[in-house]
């Protein structure tokens, strides 16, 4: 039994890059038969060497000078062709496991954005850089590595003397590796850590570029990357130097290695113990021995960087939270009921919603009312799927709202957030959401919300590109376009947070019209607001106090109460204490 369990305990601690890495183990294999027949092959040019001083120089055969060379160039050619597909092989392993893992670090980046992460795109740069290690000369070291003692053995095999000498050299050049290791590694984890902090402050100061350039906040911002910064660059200086000493040294001590068996081969061949065949040889093989040591530690930056990014990569897939496989329902006529739904912010015990409890038909358009941070936004973002209640329950149709799938959820939703966020492309791409559609879809989704005019005064109408999230229009037309997007596709459910913050009297009336439209085709509706244009569509209003109901029922009836309670309107909000001191005024405006 306790086997069982650390069996299922080791299978729910894999992640995708540990399956993604079990799939590329064939790409492997076929890295190391390419590095088998090219460590071989590389035996070319020593054996050439060797026989040309021993044989050819010897008996002054021409013919046999040719044959060899033939041979030679086919072999050399050989090697290339099969170097050429091993780095072939490398780029292509490299790019599908970006192919594999892009999508599901965006669509886990996405689920553990919801909860409070602020990872952003740094797991996007992480795999790129294990990309780049697998597509790099680094990779190629760790499979000509173990050939390493097979050259050293052959130089042996030529003389003792001469194998003395490379073993001597690969083991002082191994332990400048580890003392390279020792060395960065901390100096390297540090540059990291802090490179990403410094990106993470300098996309936000530039993602927020209005209130910057407005507040004058940009030298507070910009010293404040560049301590992030400083921290980064000392830290990489650090490793640089060092490692850049270490390599110096290698280089030197690799260079005069091969010098010395230069020397020490002439020093044999005039003792008459081995050929000027053997001398030669034993140089060429010793390079060979040695290039794989001295490729990993230039690369070793390289490598140590991937590493880093490999641990971070494996630590976020475990961290992300798991999206639930779910059987798809039939599709919902727009039937919402909220029993006691309670919900506290992630790392606190604070209630945002507190025991909140109401339904809604389908046909029905509901206002949300109540002081700031009384939680309106919050709980938008509740029925909407976006978060999950730490108590009571959500359900559409009956089925409570985590048992539904949330790409097909996502069809019957329409969500106008207080801050509309558009995305790169076209108006037509962000109405249709940044998905293929018809014409007659977007146009319709574009005159519902009453953007087709504004759409078609734009330079090029749907195909007009808005820029990083929509910076080339203005607040009204984000907003307009915002809600074109949320109704398209005529959704069951519509949460509209605010949605006439940014507009003018037109645009009230447009969206005024707008909801008069969906109840007409049976969505069931929620609207965040006080403004008389809202309240007018409302055929219910929930007024929020600090999380828990205050009043909820039928608009009539809420507002009568709210006169009622004229007597405490310090307790309400501005519009609310002008619907309490002269209700029969506001009704007047309502109906207009």
């Amino acid at each position: 039994m306790a086997a069982k369990a650390s069996a299922d305990k080791r299978r729910r601690s894999k992640t995708d890059l540990d399956y993604a890495t079990g799939q590329i183990r064939s790409s492997l294999l076929v890295l190391a038969m390419f590095s088998f027949a090219i460590n071989v092959l590389m035996l070319t040019s020593p054996l050439y060497m060797l026989q040309v001083y021993d044989r050819v120089l010897v008996s002054g055969r021409v013919e046999t000078l040719v044959l060899l060379t033939v041979f030679a160039g086919g072999a050399l050619l050989v090697l290339g062709v099969l170097d050429s597909l091993r780095s072939s092989v490398m780029v292509r392993m490299g790019c599908w496991l970006n192919d594999r893992l892009g999508p599901v670090l965006i669509s886990g980046g996405v689920r553990a954005r919801l909860v409070g992460d602020n990872a952003g795109a740094q797991p996007l740069r992480d795999l790129a850089q294990v990309q780049s290690f697998l597509s790099s000369q680094g990779l190629t070291a760790l499979f000509d590595a173990p050939w390493t003692p097979v050259f050293l053995a052959l130089i042996w095999l030529l003389h003792p003397a001469l194998g003395t000498l490379a073993v001597g050299a690969a083991l002082l050049l191994t332990l400048l590796t580890l003392l390279n290791e020792l060395t960065t590694r901390r100096a390297s984890q540090t540059a990291s850590t802090k490179q990403i902090a410094a990106f993470q402050q300098a996309e936000s100061t530039i993602r927020n570029a209005e209130v910057v350039r407005a507040m004058g906040m940009l030298p507070g911002l910009l010293e404040r990357w560049r301590a992030s910064n400083a921290s980064s660059l000392d830290a990489t200086r650090s490793s640089s130097e060092r490692g850049a000493a270490i390599l110096g040294f290698t280089k030197f001590l690799r260079f005069f290695v091969q010098s010395a068996t230069l020397g020490l081969g002439a020093y044999l061949v005039l003792n008459g113990e081995v050929t000027g065949g053997a001398m030669i040889a034993s140089s060429i093989l010793l390079g060979r021995a040695l290039a794989p040591i001295e490729v990993a530690m230039g690369s070793w930056r390289n490598f140590l960087a991937t590493r880093i990014a490999y641990d971070r990569l494996k630590s976020r897939l475990q961290g992300i939270p798991v999206e639930a496989q779910r059987t798809r329902l039939p599709e919902p006529h727009g039937h919402i009921s909220l029993k006691h739904v309670s919900y506290a912010a992630p790392a606190t015990k604070t209630h945002v919603i507190d025991d909140v409890s109401f339904r809604l038909t389908p046909g029905e358009a509901l206002a949300v009312i109540g002081p700031s941070a009384s939680g309106k936004s919050t709980l938008c973002r509740l029925i909407a799927g976006i978060a999950a209640p730490s108590g009571g329950e959500i359900r559409l149709d009956g089925s409570e709202l985590h048992h539904w799938n949330p790409e097909q959820l996502g069809r019957y939703v329409g969500y106008l957030p207080q801050d509309v966020e558009l995305f790169s492309g076209t108006i037509r791409d962000n109405i249709s959401r940044m998905a293929r559609a018809d014409d007659d879809e977007v146009v319709e989704a574009a005159m519902l919300a009453h953007a087709h005019e504004m759409i078609q005064r734009l330079p090029q109408g749907y195909e007009t590109p808005i820029g990083d999230a929509g910076a080339r229009l203005s607040g009204g037309q984000r907003q307009r376009i915002g809600l074109a997007r949320a109704v398209f596709g005529n959704p069951k459910i519509i949460i509209l947070d605010e949605p006439n913050a940014n507009l003018d009297q037109s645009g009230e009336t447009a969206l005024a019209a707008a909801v008069r439209t969906l109840k007409e085709r049976g969505a069931a509706l929620m609207i965040v607001g006080h403004r008389p244009s809202t309240l007018a569509q409302a055929d219910k209003i929930l007024f929020l106090r600090e999380g828990r109901v205050e009043l909820f029922g039928a608009r009539e009836d809420v507002l009568g109460r709210l006169q009622l309670a004229g007597g405490e309107s310090k307790r309400l909000e501005p519009q609310l204490r002008d619907a309490a001191a002269a209700p029969p005024r506001l009704t007047e405006r309502i109906g207009e």
